[in-house]
């Protein structure tokens, strides 16, 4: 059966011969110092807000959907330390905003105040030795694009350590990561570092059941390609890999499949991190091949040097990622020569997760380094516009944090979105499926926010 891809890719194979030299140069070779980074006008510049919260170009405007301590419809309150979201169409007008909440089990108390604690449930993934469930876990906000009004809010999982981001399905759930690798001990009986799957459907806090062929590691965020139902997992270390689960049933991803990290063909153990010595020029496409994990579900932490160990790529503390027209970018929070931050791209092979790969192999290229942190500045959840722009949450760290929204265009000129007038981070930013609002989270206090305004006009 031959896939979409392979279909557009049969088409296509004319126009990319005139392209394919450059794919198997030494990137070294060219000489790989990055360019000086392009701004674009973007939306307009932006304007003061009178709350004093997040400035934002002129026709645009947020409402503040959820806070901290809110109360839900299941009695809870809205916990803190919000961070990866996801939304996915419940109907016409009704989407399910599925919220991340990275907290430890020693934030008991940041569940929320007035919270009906300690939360004793049979569908807490772990709990401590008093019986009270891990305060990780996940919200979900049912809410109405065409009134713009919350329409229901309540805990979909719990019981888990660190949520911090993770990646919507084609298949209508989420993917909720964790970004830990606890194991048991005196306070809780079961090993973390897993991904977990939210049906955008519940309407209650689901059953935590653990992926294990998605590997145990210091998750960060995930996707999925629509096409090959493949999964690409980001890892939050400095010396991280960028793994794929090639699964052996199409949107069932608790049947299993193989747990991959990707290399660069030709050079292993390749550094795309370009700190010390800049290996990775912006904009050129590396041919990628992908290496085996033999022990996905390895209680020792080890993953990547199991991926290192057979030549894959290194890149510096992938965090979010996003499938976008045809190809997925992520960002590496603190690569690039300058350590502000790098976002990769990668174009699936027309043949992924087959045989048929090698000859035909999927691609990576460095779409933006930054080397200025006025233009840049650790760049960590991104999502992908209706246009085809990339809008990505920063998270610099700094005794004042400057923290924006930044747009990247197609051609990798960047540009100002939003500023947040806040000292915390912005995370979890994704759009409604008609592109008409784009969500956000402030991480703490938590705080929700629809963001409305001319999306079209770029």
């Amino acid at each position: 059966m031959i896939t979409r891809r392979q279909f557009t890719a049969a088409l296509g194979t004319l126009g990319a011969i005139g392209v394919t030299g450059s794919l198997f140069r030494h990137p070294a070779a060219e000489g790989a110092t990055p360019g000086p980074m392009k701004t674009a006008a973007g939306y307009g510049p932006l304007k003061e807000d009178p709350n004093g919260l997040l400035d934002l170009p002129d026709g645009f405007s947020y409402t503040v959907l959820s806070s901290f301590g809110d109360k839900m419809d299941d009695g809870f309150s809205v916990p803190d330390a919000a961070d990866g979201m996801g939304c996915i169409a419940i109907s016409q007008d009704v989407v399910a905003l599925i919220r991340n909440h990275e907290l430890q089990p020693k934030h008991l108390e940041k569940y929320g105040p007035g919270q009906p604690q300690p939360l004793k449930s049979e569908r807490a993934y772990d709990t401590n030795n008093k019986g009270e469930a891990f305060p990780g876990g996940t919200t979900t906000i049912y809410y109405n694009t065409k009134t713009r009004q919350k329409e229901r809010e309540f805990l979909s999982l719990t019981g888990t350590i660190r949520n911090c981001s993770g990646g919507v399905t084609p298949w209508g759930s989420w993917l909720t990561c964790e970004e830990s690798v606890d194991t048991p001990s005196d306070e809780g009986s079961q090993y973390h570092g897993y991904v977990f799957e939210v049906p955008a459907a519940a309407t209650g806090l689901v059953e935590p059941k653990p992926l294990k062929a998605l590997g145990r590691f210091n998750h960060e965020a995930a996707c999925v390609d629509p096409d090959s139902g493949i999964v690409y997992l980001t890892e939050d270390r400095g010396d991280s890999l960028l793994y794929r689960m090639v699964p052996n049933e199409y949107g069932n991803l608790a049947a299993g499949g193989k747990l991959q990290a990707l290399a660069v063909k030709g050079y292993p153990r390749f550094d795309t991190r370009n700190w010390d010595k800049r290996e990775m020029p912006v904009g050129e496409w590396l041919n990628a091949q992908w290496v085996d994990i033999a022990n996905p579900d390895s209680a020792e932490d080890d993953l990547r040097r199991q991926g290192y160990a057979k030549g894959a790529a290194l890149f510096a503390r992938g965090e979010g990622i996003h499938w976008g027209k045809g190809k997925l970018y992520f960002c590496c929070t603190n690569g690039g020569h300058k350590k502000l931050g790098q976002v990769m791209a990668y174009h699936p092979s027309a043949y992924e997760g087959t045989p048929a790969e090698h000859d035909s192999p999927g691609q990576l290229q460095l779409f933006v380094e930054s080397a200025n942190s006025d233009i840049l500045n650790f760049g960590d959840n991104l999502t992908v516009s209706p246009g085809g722009h990339l809008i990505i949450c920063e998270d610099q760290y700094s005794a004042i944090v400057d923290n924006h929204l930044r747009g990247v265009t197609p051609d990798g000129e960047v540009y100002p979105f939003g500023k947040l007038n806040m000292q915390t981070e912005l995370a979890g930013a994704c759009f409604s499926p008609d592109g008409t609002q784009l969500f956000v989270n402030l991480y703490s206090p938590t705080r929700t926010l629809a963001i409305s305004g001319p999306w079209q006009h770029l």
